[in-house]
């Protein structure tokens, strides 16, 4: 835990950063944009197809001949938010990869750990394939687990616990990927998956708070990467 909090504070103070602060909002502010100009474009496209499945069911068909289609409606219009919600998260993390992820691991290798070897042992299409899978994997969950969100409780908990999920499979590669060997990689999943799952869940709870959820990306990208090199420190100390 303290592991944890030391680079949520690193981060933190990394964020006043000449370096960050130039990139800080790129990953969010991005993100909303392009959602915002897909919804302008293909809103009514959207919820009509989703009304389509919804009166094509049981309870649908029921609804409408009840004269209650106005419910469908509203149902396809909460059904097209939720499902913009996790795409703007995953599109976020994706231009924080792509753009960011390079300047956060520079800079804090750079200033915090100088002496530290590359191991090189990530790839550019081994992190693509990383993001891939852990995108999959993370829509697969927020699907699946759609039906709890009605439970009220579940709707605050599940998206904090499977963005948790994204966090920690996306940028734990490639805080890594330029200083970890591949064996070095696998030992360290195995003696980190808590505190990777731990911090996922801390930083996911950022994107919760207005404002503050704009520097979330980059803020999560300078903890993962600060809690991994000061792990993969350790770890080649021990050898």
């Amino acid at each position: 835990m303290a592991q944890v909090l030391t680079a949520l504070a690193g981060a933190l103070r990394d964020l006043r950063e000449p370096r960050i602060i130039a990139i800080v909002l790129l990953p969010m502010l991005g993100s909303i944009s392009i959602w915002v100009i897909l919804s302008w474009i293909f809103w009514d496209s959207w919820t009509a197809w989703l009304n389509g499945l919804a009166a094509g069911t049981t309870g649908g068909r029921w609804l409408e001949g009840v004269g209650a289609g106005w419910l469908l409606q509203g149902l396809s219009t909460l059904g097209v938010i939720v499902l913009v919600a996790p795409a703007t998260l995953i599109t976020a993390l994706v231009i924080n990869e792509i753009v960011a992820m390079p300047a956060i691991v520079s800079h804090v290798a750079g200033r915090y750990y100088p002496r530290l070897d590359r191991g090189a042992g990530g790839t550019p299409i081994g992190s693509a394939l990383n993001a891939t899978i852990g995108i999959a994997i993370f829509c697969l969950l927020w699907v699946v687990t759609l039906p709890l969100w009605f439970t009220g409780v579940g709707a605050l908990v599940l998206p904090a616990l499977t963005s948790a999920y994204l966090n920690q499979r996306l940028l734990r590669y490639d805080a890594l990927a330029e200083h970890a060997g591949r064996d070095e990689y696998r030992q360290m999943l195995a003696r980190m998956k808590g505190k990777l799952y731990l911090l996922g869940l801390l930083v996911a709870l950022l994107y919760y708070v207005p404002i503050v959820n704009l520097l979330a990306p980059v803020a999560s990208g300078l903890a993962f990467t600060h809690l991994c090199l000061a792990e993969l420190q350790r770890l080649r100390a021990e050898s």
